[in-house]
């Protein structure tokens, strides 16, 4: 890049400024209604606070030089002659935010030289040649060219204090706004959580594994604020939790699924969906939309949707990807955003139809992300209503093999 001369600071401030927004919008309703409000602000803030550059003279390095042959023109005699030329690439750590390399301050000394910035190992480095092995023309044509490089660091510091000064309101702002998006459009009604009966909780327990990863927040179990009953993350991932573990303990037990028909396989997750939650419907072959569903969770005091997921046997990749298709455009609306689609399996090569699924998965029109994988059979995505491309759907795929 070029020294501090490739975007000025306005433009700079503008697109961090939003980059917090977008970071803000993408958490979306639900999360932004249940975080630990001065968390996720803590986090934001140590996220986009800038760190003023330093080049650490002390540490400067620089390996053999590569050497090479130039030629040179004698205008006065009319003659071409060759010199050796001697490339150095000087290396130095800093410290700081490295994006600000490239940035313009507001206050600019005109000069500028071409650097190399690596920002995993926190180095900066510039190149230059001289033309004889003279230790004074090394340290002169050195010191020039660090001057042209770094002379702005001390401006750019200037504007990045400035920013800093003003960062957390601008966060406060930004997050003010969105929370008041959803707040008003939703008119204060309390969502739901999803309470589970207490004979249930070991049946299909697993030990939970804390992950440390970024200090990304964890939503907190107060209320949500919806017009519309909603399926809080925490009780999606407890029906996708028992749906996979009930499925995989059928596996092993032939009986249950042996000669059973789609409809047969469903009525043994509804069963256990039935007895799990409290103030909860759950239903198979509901008309929701423009066709009958296989697994619809409803809020038994309104009717509303929770959760919405289908039942299928594996045809092969076509009918897979139409399966998708049916279920969004055929059963979910606008208000549904946790679904489902279960497989279920008979061919031998099981570990060939998961690799399919996880390859044809991301393929289809309507995918966004993928969000992780459950289990070894168990895959998450984020997909988006073929109504609404803005509307994303939290949807999980589940395979099951029943080979008799």
């Amino acid at each position: 890049m070029r020294s501090f001369n490739e975007i000025s600071f306005y433009d700079f401030q503008n697109s961090w400024q939003g980059q917090i927004v977008k970071e803000i919008q993408l958490k979306g309703k639900e999360y932004i209604l249940n975080i630990d409000e001065q968390e996720f602000l803590n986090y934001l803030y140590d996220k986009f606070l800038l760190q003023p550059l330093t080049v650490l003279k002390e540490t400067e390095s620089f390996d053999i030089p590569k050497t090479d042959k130039e030629k040179r023109t004698d205008r006065f005699y009319d003659q071409t002659y060759e010199v050796d030329a001697y490339m150095f690439t000087v290396k130095y750590n800093y410290t700081g935010s490295s994006e600000l390399f490239r940035v313009q301050p507001s206050t600019w000394t005109m000069t500028a030289y071409d650097i190399d910035v690596y920002e995993t190992t926190q180095i900066v480095s510039f190149k230059f040649k001289i033309y004889s092995q003279d230790v004074q023309e090394f340290n002169r044509t050195k010191n020039e060219c660090f001057g042209k490089a770094f002379t702005n660091i001390e401006n750019v510091n200037t504007n990045v204090i400035d920013f800093n000064r003003h960062l957390r309101e601008s966060i406060n702002t930004a997050f003010e706004r969105e929370k008041s998006k959803y707040l008003n459009e939703n008119n204060f009604f309390a969502a739901i959580n999803l309470k589970t009966n207490p004979e249930t909780n070991s049946v299909f327990a697993v030990p939970v594994i804390t992950k440390k990863i970024i200090p990304q927040l964890k939503a907190s179990g107060g209320k949500q604020f919806s017009s519309e009953p909603t399926m809080s993350n925490e009780a999606y991932n407890d029906v996708l939790n028992l749906i996979y573990e009930s499925g995989k303990s059928m596996e092993k037990k032939t009986a249950l699924y042996a000669g059973k028909d789609e409809e047969g396989l469903r009525d043994q997750f509804l069963f256990v969906l039935e007895t799990r939650y409290e103030g909860i419907t759950a239903t198979g072959e509901t008309f929701n939309r423009s066709g009958k569903t296989d697994i619809i969770l409803k809020y038994a005091k309104d009717g509303s949707n929770l959760f919405v997921a289908e039942c299928k046997f594996w045809h092969g990749a076509s009918e897979f990807l139409t399966a998708i298709s049916q279920l969004f455009e055929r059963y979910l609306t606008w208000r549904d955003s946790k679904a489902a689609l279960l497989i279920f399996v008979k061919n031998k090569d099981f570990s060939n139809v998961l690799i399919t699924i996880k390859n044809e998965g991301k393929k289809h029109k309507l995918f966004i992300k993928e969000n992780g994988n459950r289990g070894e059979t168990s895959f998450s995505y984020i997909f988006c209503l073929p109504q609404d491309l803005n509307k994303y759907v939290y949807f999980e795929i589940m395979a099951f093999h029943y080979d008799k």
